[in-house]
């Protein structure tokens, strides 16, 4: 019982540095949205927001399921002591990442031009392309990241990951800072200056993402590189009766990408088809061009980047769960296996609920405080963006869940399970967007709404293959209830601590931020409060020992 209650706290452990780590560099990402969309405005957030769209389905298709497959791969193989066969699935998936990088990138420079038409977003051609080699760089690096994380360490991959979002944000504004000026030129000279230097200060802004990425990837082997030597003499000691041919790896590896692929695509392609439908549809409705790319900036540079950063979290969560529910699994320890998959769902909703509400609620003083706008179409821009966070916050608790019971079915060799899931969801979504746009006329209101739909789904067919496949029942108190009822407190909380220092001050940033902080404070005393977290818990999180003194000394926990 001791050694269970050890390795569920030591994977919660490595669980909150991959997610601290996760959660950090989505706020580093939501930062440097702030002075990028300053720069290339709504407009440009939708060129941009349609290159990594793009860029995001090839990335999954060429590399995305390889970290997942790598590290589940790995860390079956250390548990039983095969050293050398762990080697060899490192070797094999880079190989592979060299080859699926290489076709991917070839295949967004020379096909841009196509692809961007097919969207209605022809000027986003330039920040397709030069994400074109960031393809290779990223599918190798995550075969550096699958392989620490099979071996059961979530620091390289954390301190990478910041690597890869500062270096990002840096390069990121400054370069699409020269190329707007330069893409405003370049349409002046053309004739048609009219949104160019929103398309070239879009690519300025996807020349950050393939810096940090090569910058991470630096990193990652030179932490490999160290690590090598260490390595080597553990697989001296190998226990292995034979070693798996090269031949064998590729076929365990593909075996195992591309369940995980099939069902990542189909998870993720919903964004793609919601900009091809949504853009046609209001094109079919007479909605003028600008409107909607205006429209579809709001969504993709405001709404989702602020709900992406949770999410993260459970990002994260499902990235650290794989390997450790994995290696429990080929152990047949069934109860280790409840154990951490309780524990990673309950951590994720103690998280993501929270932060729903507070979205929810404080949804247009957040856009107003990140995003300051003055009057006029930059105010409207705001409202509109409010409005989605406001409608959408549900999505933060079902993407959070539905993310994370992917990463619990592929654990437990379910592989094909969220392939046939996320197939059910998706269709059931296409068909509500469509009713939504031509039922309705919701237009941008009916991505959000078929968005988080779409999600919900995937969290109850997801729930019910894990409730068949390990006959696991979720603890609904602890995880649901109690967190449910103290971000009601918390959120009724911000809400009147926002208008007093409105009242008092009139200054949205003051109130804003002193309404975020109470909140937190009014979540984490509730929580105490109801019982909704224990001692062991704290403990999990980073600092916990520090937090559960406070708790103790304030009588919040015995």
């Amino acid at each position: 019982m001791g050694r269970n209650r050890k390795n569920e706290s030591s994977f919660l452990i490595q669980g909150s540095i991959l997610a601290i780590a996760s959660m950090i560099s989505r706020m580093i990402g939501l930062i440097y949205r702030i002075p990028l969309t300053a720069i290339i405005g709504d407009v440009g957030n939708d060129y941009y927001g349609a290159a990594m769209e793009v860029y995001s389905i090839l990335l999954l298709i060429s590399s995305y399921s390889l970290p997942l497959a790598v590290s589940k791969l790995v860390s079956t193989r250390v548990a039983k002591g095969q050293r050398k066969n762990a080697y060899r699935i490192f070797k094999g998936a880079l190989l592979f990442a060299f080859i699926s990088g290489t076709a991917a990138g070839l295949v967004v420079y020379f096909g841009a031009g196509a692809i961007t038409e097919l969207l209605k977003t022809p000027l986003s051609i330039f920040a397709l392309q030069v994400l074109a080699p960031t393809l290779l760089v990223v599918a190798v690096l995550g075969v550096f990241r699958g392989f620490f994380q099979g071996m059961g360490t979530m620091m390289p991959s954390a301190v990478s990951q910041l690597i890869e979002q500062v270096v990002n944000a840096v390069t990121s504004i400054w370069v699409a800072y020269m190329l707007y000026s330069y893409g405003a030129r370049i349409g002046a000279v053309l004739g048609n200056s009219e949104h160019y230097g929103e398309a070239y200060g879009a690519a300025g802004g996807t020349a950050g993402t393939g810096a940090g990425a090569l910058f991470a990837l630096g990193f990652a082997l030179f932490v490999f590189l160290i690590y090598k030597p260490v390595y080597k003499r553990q697989m001296k000691k190998d226990i292995s009766k034979r070693t798996e041919g090269y031949g064998e790896v590729f076929r365990i590896l593909f075996l195992t990408i591309i369940p995980v692929l099939l069902s990542t695509t189909i998870y993720n392609i919903s964004s793609i088809l919601d900009q091809g439908i949504f853009k046609n549809v209001a094109a079919l409705q007479e909605y003028p061009e600008v409107t909607f790319s205006t429209m579809w900036g709001v969504f993709v540079g405001k709404y989702k980047t602020l709900v992406n950063v949770p999410i993260a979290l459970a990002s994260a969560l499902a990235a650290s769960s794989v390997p450790s529910i994995a290696t429990a699994f080929a152990s047949r320890d069934m109860r280790q296996v409840k154990h951490k998959i309780h524990s990673a769902i309950r951590f994720s909703m103690v998280v993501a609920i929270p932060c729903a509400v507070g979205m929810g609620v404080l949804a247009k003083p957040i856009i107003d405080l990140l995003y300051p706008a003055g009057s006029g179409a930059g105010e409207e821009a705001n409202r509109l963006a409010a409005n989605l966070l406001t409608a959408g916050a549900v999505s933060i608790v079902f993407y959070s869940l539905s993310t994370l019971s992917n990463a619990i079915l592929q654990g437990i060799n379910r592989m094909k399970t969220p392939v046939y899931n996320a197939v059910i969801a998706l269709v059931a979504h296409i068909a509500m967007l469509f009713g939504l746009m031509y039922g309705l006329n919701w237009n941008i209101y009916a991505v959000v709404i078929a968005n988080a739909f779409f999600s919900f789904m995937m969290c109850i067919l997801n729930g019910i293959a894990i409730r068949k496949y390990v006959r696991y029942r979720q603890e609904i108190l602890k995880t649901f209830l109690i967190p449910g009822l103290s971000a009601a407190f918390m959120g009724g909380t911000v809400y009147f601590v926002y208008l007093g220092m409105m009242k008092a001050l009139d200054k949205n940033s003051v109130a804003a931020v002193t309404a975020i902080v109470s909140g937190i404070f009014v979540y984490g005393i509730f929580m105490l409060l109801f019982r909704g977290l224990n001692e062991t818990d704290l403990k999990a999180f980073p600092g916990g020992r520090l937090l559960t003194k406070i708790t103790k000394k304030l009588h919040l926990l015995k």
